[in-house]
């Protein structure tokens, strides 16, 4: 949808006439150059489009105001948090609206009593985290970006991360959100007692739409009392075929580590490239693993026992324990800095990479590195492997030269038969980084006809002029 055929010059008088004044002093800007340096998430190869003008909302007034004159006017609006999503989902299209909720972050209310606090969406995770431990409850969710991610943009893509193997995503712990719609209604979803079966379920429908159906702005997430100290296991291996058959058996047992995560070993050389992590360089592959057994200590270290069993079945080169909390920050931490290891490299080395995200079956993760690796033999092209292996979601990373074609060309190859490998396997396009662009046209191979015709109902139902993020999520079905 483009603005055009309205004239940019008449849309912009009239943004300045008629919205300007019903938004916050500020929020609107119209200058090429603020707009555009608002007009991409974090997504290479995604398509950016040319936005009219930038809204960086305050109240919920502001978000009303924009999208009942973007409705009128039939302009389509593109909703942004903190644009460190790395699938295109924030990008600007041809004469949008680029709708920014970022400095919509304080904390509303926190409820001890309930454990429950209410968020406006541009709050940073990391930021919610460290408010909410002197009241001593945790907030689970905590995706990589843990430090950089607001949690709308988590919602908007229902976002996982380390801990999720235990403790769920973020539509686990959603349990009302306030959404304005295209048309500039507000409405409230779920309910904030912790049951309620009235009506159907659409607060679950909105978390993960990525901004396609409304616009969060304000939710109320259930909490959990403040996460014991974990047991960690670090676990070295041969290969990462080896590692990944340690993950499906442990976890098959009915394991319930709080953690497990694994890298392979171009993984490893990168961070270790990065930063002084002192990783083993000769491994093939490295699992860490983490278990707080829910406050008891008995039962996270019988758990880490099992884990060192089951590593050693499965030809384990090394494996170590710690119960030393700066130990187990630091392993974490080298785990989270995997994509600044990545990125560097990249920066370093032609500039290119598409960061992939697929999620398999537990027991077809020793499947996918073979498979994986006859896509690297094919390529030519090097391809690092992180996970959240406990849930089967693998964060493959193809590097290539970015001003050669033909390494372009094969590096776009290597990343749609990785995502066919998932679908092959009995997986899914995305675990956690969402649709977006990127993978629009993934998705309508993912869904069956059914599925897409009910996905195309819904969005036509809830956004008729189809002015809310288009080109993005919806755009093949």
């Amino acid at each position: 949808m483009s603005a055009e055929p309205a004239g940019i010059r008449e849309l912009l008088e009239d943004l300045a006439a008629k919205l300007t004044p019903e938004l916050t002093e500020g929020a609107l800007s119209t200058d090429p150059d603020v707009v555009s340096s608002h007009a991409r998430d974090e997504a290479p190869f995604a398509a950016v489009g040319t936005a009219l003008a930038l809204v960086r909302a305050r109240t919920v007034q502001d978000v009303q105001a924009t999208l009942r004159w973007a409705s009128r006017h039939r302009v389509p609006v593109v909703p942004q948090g903190a644009r460190s999503g790395i699938s295109g989902g924030a990008n600007a299209v041809d004469g949008c609206l680029l709708l920014s909720v970022e400095r919509m972050d304080r904390i509303l209310q926190v409820n001890a009593a309930e454990q429950t606090v209410t968020v406006e969406p541009g709050i940073i995770n990391q930021d919610l985290k460290d408010a909410l431990a002197p009241h001593g409850l945790s907030y689970p969710p905590d995706p990589g970006s843990v430090a950089i991610s607001s949690i709308g943009g988590n919602l908007a893509t229902n976002a996982g991360g380390l801990c999720c193997v235990k403790y769920g995503v973020t539509r686990d712990y959603v349990r009302e959100i306030a959404v304005v719609l295209a048309d500039g209604t507000l409405t409230r979803l779920g309910t904030k007692t912790a049951k309620g079966v009235a009506g159907l379920d659409l607060c679950r429908l909105f978390v993960g739409s990525e901004g396609t159906l409304g616009v969060i702005v304000e939710a109320t997430l259930r909490l959990v009392p403040l996460l014991p100290p974990p047991l960690t296991a670090v676990a070295t291996f041969p290969n990462a075929r080896a590692a990944a058959s340690t993950v499906a058996e442990f976890m098959g047992a009915g394991a319930r580590p709080s953690l497990m995560e694994s890298m392979d070993r171009i993984s490893l050389d990168l961070l270790n490239r990065f930063g002084d992590f002192g990783l083993d360089e000769q491994a093939g592959a490295l699992l860490l693993m983490q278990s707080d057994g829910d406050g008891v200590a008995a039962e996270a270290a019988r758990e880490v026992a099992e884990f060192a069993a089951v590593a050693e079945r499965n030809q384990a080169l090394d494996v170590a324990f710690s119960d030393d909390p700066e130990d187990s920050d630091a392993l974490v931490a080298a785990r989270r800095m995997a994509h600044p290891a990545f990125e560097r490299y990249s920066h370093d080395h032609g500039g290119g990479q598409l960061l992939d995200d697929v999620c398999l079956p537990r027991t077809r993760i020793p499947e996918f590195y073979d498979r994986l690796d006859v896509v690297r033999e094919r390529t030519g092209l090097m391809i690092a492997v992180v996970a959240h292996a406990g849930d089967g979601n693998m964060h493959p990373a193809v590097f290539f030269d970015a001003a050669d074609q033909e390494s372009v060309r094969l590096a776009h190859e290597a990343f749609d038969e990785i995502m066919a490998i998932g679908l092959e396997l009995g997986g899914t396009i995305t675990g956690e980084h969402g649709v977006g662009s990127l993978k629009s046209g993934w998705l309508a191979r993912e869904l069956d006809e059914g599925s897409r015709h009910l996905h195309r109902v819904i969005k036509d139902a809830v956004d008729p002029l189809g002015i809310l993020n288009p080109t993005k999520q919806f755009a093949a079905l």
